[in-house]
């Protein structure tokens, strides 16, 4: 017997019905809302609570992040966009036109994140356009963390959906 094949039978290799993909989706999402503009949420509750240095920390930590958030956007911005408009097509292409479903998996779990990139720029240029401190900084960067919650919870809904059809249809034609 062939070590591979028993490997595949124990392991299910399809995306949608692996747990391991549940697992990624869910750690994917729950870091993404709690590191906002690479910022810990906790450091705005502490700062919003305790103020004096954690105000300071989290101020530094927003300006350090936006700053390096602003500058890759600005040198390298408009070819990341492009390789990653390739990718997604690419992905996009072989994941519902040839029906592969590592690239569909992949494609749920990437174009969802490409929204909170583009929206995470978008709040560090607000954020140092404003010139954001204290409570408008908290207030900035809790409207970050509530847009990255709505893509998210969109994103788990239809990949759910999306991964509900693949293995009641597989199930279907397995039969």
């Amino acid at each position: 017997m062939d070590w591979h094949l028993i490997v595949f039978e124990v392991i299910d290799m399809r995306s949608f019905s692996n747990l391991w993909f549940w697992i990624a989706l869910a750690v994917m999402w729950s870091s993404a809302s709690h590191w906002v503009l690479g910022v810990p949420f906790d450091m705005v509750g502490r700062a919003r609570k305790h103020g004096g240095q954690s105000e300071i920390d989290l101020e530094d930590m927003v300006r350090i992040n936006a700053n390096r958030i602003l500058f890759i956007a600005s040198e390298a911005g408009l070819w990341i966009l492009a390789f990653a408009c390739f990718v997604l097509t690419a992905l996009a292409v072989l994941g519902f036109v040839y029906w592969v479903e590592m690239a569909q998996a992949v494609f749920f779990l990437s174009f969802p994140m490409a929204i909170v990139a583009l929206l995470s720029v978008a709040t560090a240029h607000r954020i140092r356009e404003e010139g954001a401190q204290g409570a408008l900084l908290h207030k900035r960067l809790g409207r970050q963390r509530i847009y990255t919650q709505i893509v998210g919870m969109i994103s788990i809904f239809v990949t759910s959906l999306w991964g509900m059809y693949q293995n009641l249809s597989a199930s279907f034609l397995g039969m």
